[in-house]
């Protein structure tokens, strides 16, 4: 089977189409292939509705043979979509329906990531930097729903710390000289 390069629309804020691939994007989701991971979750849902007893022995060790066998998602869909969880999981509902949609994942704040990094650095410019960008970090995350609010404000706090800590250093080397200059 040739996979033609080709852009889905998003459906909705928050999702967005499988790029690579052509056709409604439920087709899209069911021509994916599968991994390992997926075959095993495939098979735990059968354990699960043969131990519940919604599978006789013969349709469970069918099953389990198909399972393995299985190459893409929509295999595994068809194996596992009269229980009640399939592989999955609300995407394989979906795809019944006709409406599946891809979440994508919630990306880290690069500033917070940022602001952690210079925060590390023991240095006068790069702890002020690491207040600078945590701060601004911090605004943008409440701001787009991202996240790294806790590397904002370990960073902030780093370079809070290293800046009190170099301050401190140069003043006591300023009280040592105009001591022993006195």
């Amino acid at each position: 089977m040739a996979v033609q390069p080709g852009g889905g629309t998003s459906p909705g804020p928050g999702y967005g189409a499988v790029t690579g691939y052509s056709g409604p994007p439920s087709a899209q989701i069911l021509r994916m292939r599968a991994a390992n991971a997926d075959r095993d979750r495939a098979v735990d849902v059968l354990k699960a509705a043969f131990a519940e007893g919604r599978l006789t022995k013969d349709e469970y060790d069918e099953r389990v043979e198909k399972a393995c066998a299985s190459r893409t998602y929509g295999e595994l869909a068809a194996i596992t979509d009269d229980l009640p969880v399939g592989p999955l999981g609300v995407l394989a509902l979906a795809a019944r329906q006709g409406d599946v949609a891809v979440p994508q994942r919630v990306r880290t704040n690069r500033g917070a990531v940022a602001a952690l990094i210079l925060g590390l650095l023991p240095t006068g410019i790069t702890s002020i930097l690491a207040i600078s960008m945590g701060i601004e970090a911090r605004q943008q995350i409440k701001e787009t729903g991202e996240r790294g609010l806790i590397l904002a404000e370990v960073g902030i706090a780093l370079g809070a710390f290293f800046t009190i800590a170099i301050a401190c250093y140069f003043f006591a080397i300023v009280m040592v000289g105009a001591s022993a200059g006195g």
